[in-house]
Order: structure tokens, then sequence, then C-alpha cells
């Protein structure tokens, strides 16, 4: 059996912003799942990076869904202008909501997919209480900030934790939640991150730093699927 393809979320942080409609219609051309949009607020994390008005503009240029991940504090004031803005994913830090529960609603009421993101040093516990309410669990196997890092080892076994967790929800009957990683992915290591569980990999520097006759991405992103192809996948029900 052929396992289902994962998917693969450049990360627009990477990304030539004096083209950036070009570069998102490249990335959806190429074979991208999603668009990833990090939005950092020289607060909760130290750059500074874009906002809703970027994610508006770029909103014409694909059909993919943009994944907004929000590195900010406080958060619940962004969502609803996100959402307005075109995004269909949205996910934030839990440490940086005073009420994570009502932050996920608020993002479910305003239309986007909701999730909460866990930093390398971050348990997995602020999951337990929420699972009812989430779309995506994003796992960051980089210390949030910055673009180009390296993949942080330790995150392989918190994958296969988080997995675990998530495919004993599905089977009590809980709703699909898919299971991303940003930090690190590369052609040499997304097929071990999948294999520990993750069935969404967010990649940045890989794709928009790589070489490509044609300009296009389309060599790395076939690079990134082939290599993310593992015949231990995840659920089914996790790449619905």
């Amino acid at each position: 059996m052929t396992p289902p393809t994962v998917r693969i979320a450049p990360s627009i942080l990477s990304a030539d912003f004096a083209r950036l409609g070009e570069e998102v219609r490249a990335i959806e051309a190429a074979g991208a799942a999603l668009v990833h949009f990090d939005v950092m607020d020289n607060h909760y994390v130290p750059n500074l990076t874009i906002g809703p008005l970027v994610c508006e503009a770029i909103r014409p240029h694909v059909q993919i869904p943009i994944d907004v991940h929000l590195m900010v504090e406080p958060v619940d004031a962004l969502i609803p202008l996100f959402a307005k803005a075109g995004a269909n994913i949205i996910t934030f830090h839990p440490e940086a909501s005073r009420h994570v529960d009502r932050t996920l609603q608020l993002i479910r009421d305003h239309g986007c997919k909701a999730g909460i993101v866990l930093n390398p040093a971050t348990p997995l516990d602020w999951m337990d209480h929420v699972m009812d309410r989430l779309d995506i669990v994003l796992l960051m196997s980089v210390n949030p900030g910055f673009g180009g890092q390296k993949f942080i080892p330790s995150t392989l076994p918190k994958l296969r934790e988080a997995r675990a967790r998530i495919r004993a929800h599905e089977e009590a009957g809980g709703q699909p939640i898919w299971l991303e990683v940003d930090g690190g992915v590369k052609t040499d290591n997304i097929r071990e991150i999948v294999q520990a569980g993750a069935d969404t990999c967010v990649a940045g520097s890989a794709v928009f730093g790589a070489p490509d006759a044609d300009r296009g991405y389309r060599t790395v992103m076939q690079q990134l699927i082939k290599a993310a192809a593992t015949d231990v996948a995840p659920t089914a029900s996790a790449l619905r």
C-alpha cells in the first residue's frame, strides 16, 4: 500500500519579499500543500516580520490554504484580522494566551482551523484538556524567531509521543488532528521526521534557498516529497 503524501508547507519567511506573489504561485505550482505564514512581533520572539495586510495581498495568488503561525503576545486581537485577510489555519503558542480554550474557540468562530504551537521545551501536556478543539498541533523543532536553524533531535521522541496521543484521541471517536513540525526540515531528515509521526512539514530555507533551473522550486519540492515517502505512515485520518 502506498502511504498518503505528506503535506509540505513552505515558509515564506525565507522567500524573496520583493516578489512575494510570484514566490507563492511558484510553490503552489511545485506541489506545496500549504503556504506557511510566520508572524513575529519582536515581543514574544526576537524578530519582527509580517502582518494581516501581507496575508491579504498574497491570498488572491494561491488556491492552497494559508497556514498562519502567530508568534505574538497577546494573540486574540490579531485572530479576526488574519481570518478576514484570508487565513485558513491559525496556530498560536499557548504561553501567549491568557485562556487557551477561548483562543482556540475564537479561531474556529472566525471560520479557520485552530491549533497550538509547542516550543522545544514546552510540554505536550498543553494538548490534554483542549483536544476536542484542536485541528492541528505544531511542534517547533527549533526555537522560534529566526529561519535557517538546525533541527533539534529531541523533537523526534516528542513527535512520537504527540502522535500516540492524537491516535488515542481519534480511536476514542475524536476528530482528526494534524501533526505539523517546523524548523530545520530538509531532504536528509524529513523521512525520519515523518516516521516519527509528522504528517505536515514546514520547510523554509530548504525550499526557497535551493537552486532550481526554472526558479520554480519544482526540483526541491519533489525531492522533499520523495524523501518523505515512508511505509510507516501516520494514520489515514491524519492526512485528510
